[in-house]
């Protein structure tokens, strides 16, 4: 990627995300794989993965694109942090080593000259990220262009709140930029919304429908800056202008966590 072209991201406040996902790989499982490799084909309403080219922008953990090889595709992975980068080959290498069917690289969304030389996919898929970039609906515009004609574009955006999202904003900002409140928002947002969803989870014996951990995404949500949320609307009005037909969506209502969308591009 163009050095100054990621000088010019870095030099923003960020979340540094992958070193929270560097400490999630010690829980990766085989449960954990399987409930990813599920909820690829149940969202992507497909019965597998062969033969299908597959682009995971922003792969973070390397967990999805792991379990989109597992499911046959061949997979081009790539993050702009250098530690996520990290954990997604750590994957490929415990798990499909000397794979030419699964590329990695560094690189952002956000760069156009990039995005362009990595071609077309069947499916391009970015959960949780295209928020996180400090420039939402440009890189949602560049990912849209990688998708083949009738390939399927799945993606995964903050929901938008009247007033939680501003909420929100203040403490991603303040957990970034002050290392001391990083503390106090643990300890106050343990309480909520993490321990609810772990004494649901005891109660009902459910597990992560992606395979992920609470407690990492609890630091991932509080320290997810740049922040930016959007409705299913404005999402489905942006697509459509574009040439993408919604095929599935699954929102969480009025609260807190992203709405998934997978649509079709029309060819």
């Amino acid at each position: 990627m163009n050095s100054g072209f990621k000088n010019e991201i870095a030099s923003k406040k960020r979340f540094e995300f992958g070193k929270n996902w560097k400490r999630f790989l010690n829980l990766i499982n085989n449960d954990r794989i399987a409930a990813a490799e599920n909820s690829l084909l149940l969202m992507l309403d497909m019965k597998s993965l062969n033969g299908v080219d597959f682009l995971d922008i922003g792969s973070g953990s390397g967990l999805s694109s792991l379990a989109a090889r597992n499911l046959g595709a061949r997979v081009h992975s790539f993050d702009y942090d250098d530690k996520s980068e990290w954990c997604t080959k750590k994957l490929k290498e415990d798990y499909h080593q000397n794979d030419s069917n699964w590329k990695i690289q560094n690189g952002s969304v956000l760069d156009k000259g990039f995005m362009k030389k990595l071609g077309v996919f069947d499916v391009v898929y970015s959960w949780g990220v295209l928020h996180h970039t400090g420039d939402m609906w440009s890189a949602l515009e560049n990912a849209s262009e990688n998708v083949k004609p009738k390939g399927k574009f799945y993606i995964a955006l903050y929901n938008w709140q009247p007033f939680a999202s501003a909420y929100w904003t203040f403490v991603k900002k303040t957990y970034v930029k002050y290392r001391l409140s990083r503390f106090f928002w643990i300890f106050l947002h343990g309480f909520y919304p993490a321990l609810p969803s772990i004494l649901l989870r005891l109660i009902d014996r459910r597990k992560d429908k992606r395979g992920m951990n609470v407690w990492y995404n609890l630091v991932d949500w509080l320290g997810g800056y740049p922040f930016e949320t959007s409705t299913p609307k404005e999402v489905f009005d942006f697509c459509k202008t574009r040439g993408f037909t919604l095929d599935q969506m699954n929102t969480v209502g009025g609260r807190m966590g992203c709405n998934e969308y997978v649509f079709i591009k029309n060819g």
